[in-house]
């Protein structure tokens, strides 16, 4: 989120927290918080490192003329049926490191907001707080909820009770430097929390505050996400319907058992070159490329508003600006697509195809998860999948194109590998069978599988489903992403949260894609027979 916000006295700017800002981030907490300074509750660099590392998109800072002059920090929970409940800072926030974040919560909590003091009056906190509504709704959740320090009880105790003195500001009656602010907001009290955090000035009471979204849509999102991994058998066919048909089959297949995603494996599609005659690799795959892109994009498209489920469409290869691209093709149920090129190709396909590597990453947002693409050889690569999982990936899709038993297995190794150091979901889906007339596809050796993290939320070998290997199939299964973020909070290990970021550094060139906008509407065409 970047927005420019217009104050009373100039413009604000409003952008994510970067880890280069922290530093000046403690001084500046510091500096708007000196009581907290003494009860050792300001933020730390460990803490401002974690809430970057859970929530990203929750920790803002406000800037006028180039300089940081505010902040908030934010966390997603989970509030269920009693968003109103008692609770203390160091709770809610996790020991203020955010290791209870819940991506798939209905509430925004607002951790903390501070401004510097030089700079109060100049509508910075408004800033602030339109940008957390902003959050709030663009997130699509249902509420804030913050503990606001009574600040200024310190002057009424014990002459009135805390439940007075806030009756006594909604009123009117008294001023409070941060209640008074919050219900100018729009904010709502809903109570009043008692130990909420350790300040003198509050007593270490706090208001529990609150403010509705009203663009909130409740679309009751369950966390389970099915996954259908087709085994797909090539064989010799005699036309674009054969194709066609048995890859319906299998979306059919996967519709009935209400599948929200099914994958089909690489290079599924050289299948088609069996219904011409014999050519060279080169050329077969060229032919391939220019005769069959538009039908497959089309046949796809159809099948996945069809049958309203994502398609991960294996991968085809597709030529752009003179270069042949081994491309994954994701299809919505709305019928659109958009495209995840393999970035390391393998010596064969060099030598036999001549084709080059992409040099992007797809990460596609849906209802059910957060998901991306990595074609066969690239899951044996750990830096991509690395920045895959920064950016909020949940379910890693691998379509795999093996001929023996050793080229499956070192793609399942590798993709066990990313689940575990990840934590994250990885669906494998492999081509058997064989083409004796299609040149560099003449066996071909698969299992379908998919794999998670290591950990007790998880079945005991760390993978969830396995297909038997070489026999053409469907291998459905549930994956829970809660199961992912409550293992990465507080599971056995935590590798995500111990990476030692201070003596490795990943460094990313590559274009990143999180948005529907860029998907394309497939053509309308007569499919060839």
């Amino acid at each position: 989120m970047t927005f420019t916000h217009q104050g009373k006295h100039g413009e604000v700017l409003i952008r994510r927290v970067e880890e280069d800002d922290i530093l000046r981030l403690i001084e500046l907490n510091k500096k708007a918080f000196p009581t907290m300074v003494e009860e050792n509750v300001v933020w730390s660099v460990r803490q401002l490192k974690s809430h970057l590392k859970v929530f990203p998109m929750g920790q803002l800072v406000a800037i006028v003329d180039g300089e940081i002059v505010g902040a908030i920090a934010s966390l997603i929970v989970k509030t269920d049926c009693d968003p109103y409940r008692q609770h203390t800072y160091s709770g809610i926030t996790d020991g203020g490191y955010f290791y209870n974040h819940s991506p798939k919560g209905d509430s925004l909590y607002g951790a903390d907001v501070y401004v510097d003091p030089d700079c109060q009056g100049k509508g910075i906190g408004a800033a602030l707080y339109e940008a957390r509504r902003r959050l709030c709704k663009e997130l699509n959740l249902r509420r804030i909820l913050a503990g606001g320090r009574l600040s200024g009880y310190h002057e009424q105790h014990p002459d009135i009770t805390p439940q007075e003195y806030v009756e006594q500001v909604k009123r009117g009656e008294l001023y409070d430097n941060v209640l008074s602010f919050q219900l100018k907001q729009g904010f709502i009290v809903r109570g009043v929390l008692p130990n909420y955090i350790a300040d003198p000035m509050s007593r270490n009471y706090a208001s529990l505050i609150e403010w509705v979204n009203p663009d909130f849509v409740d679309k009751e999102v369950s966390s389970k996400v099915r996954v259908s991994c087709v085994q797909y058998q090539v064989r010799k066919i005699s036309s674009f319907e054969d194709f066609a048909n048995q890859v319906e089959y299998f979306v059919e297949t996967a519709a009935d058992y209400r599948s929200d995603f099914v994958v089909f494996p690489e290079f599924f599609t050289v299948q088609l070159l069996s219904i011409l005659e014999p050519l060279s690799a080169l050329d077969g795959i060229r032919q391939l490329a220019t005769e069959f892109s538009e039908p497959f994009i089309n046949l796809m498209s159809g099948l996945a508003k069809k049958y309203k489920l994502y398609i991960i469409g294996g991968s085809h290869p597709i030529e752009e600006g003179g270069e042949l691209l081994n491309k994954c093709l994701i299809f919505d149920p709305e019928g659109r697509y958009i495209s995840q090129s393999k970035l390391h190709i393998t010596p064969a396909e060099k030598r036999y195809w001549g084709i080059s590597g992409g040099n992007e990453l797809i990460i596609l947002p849906t209802p059910k998860a957060k998901i991306a693409v990595q074609i066969c050889y690239d899951v044996e690569f750990p830096e991509a999948s690395r920045h895959l999982a920064d950016e909020g990936v949940e379910i890693l899709f691998v379509p795999y194109c093996t001929d023996d038993r050793h080229g499956m297995l070192r793609v399942r190794y590798c993709a066990q590998a990313r689940a575990i150091e990840n934590q994250i979901y990885v669906a494998t889906a492999g081509v058997i069978g064989n083409l004796p007339s299609v040149p560099a596809m003449d066996i071909h050796y698969g299992q379908a599988a998919v794999f998670t993290p290591s950990d007790f939320a998880f079945a005991r070998d760390g993978i969830q489903a396995i297909a038997d290997s070489n026999v053409e199939s469907l291998l459905v299964t549930d994956l829970d992403i809660e199961d992912l973020y409550r293992s990465r909070a507080n599971g056995s290990v935590t590798p995500r949260l111990d990476r030692r970021t201070d003596l490795f550094e990943l460094k990313v060139k590559l274009k990143n894609l999180d948005t529907m906008s860029e998907m394309t509407e497939a053509p309308v065409l007569d499919l060839p027979k």
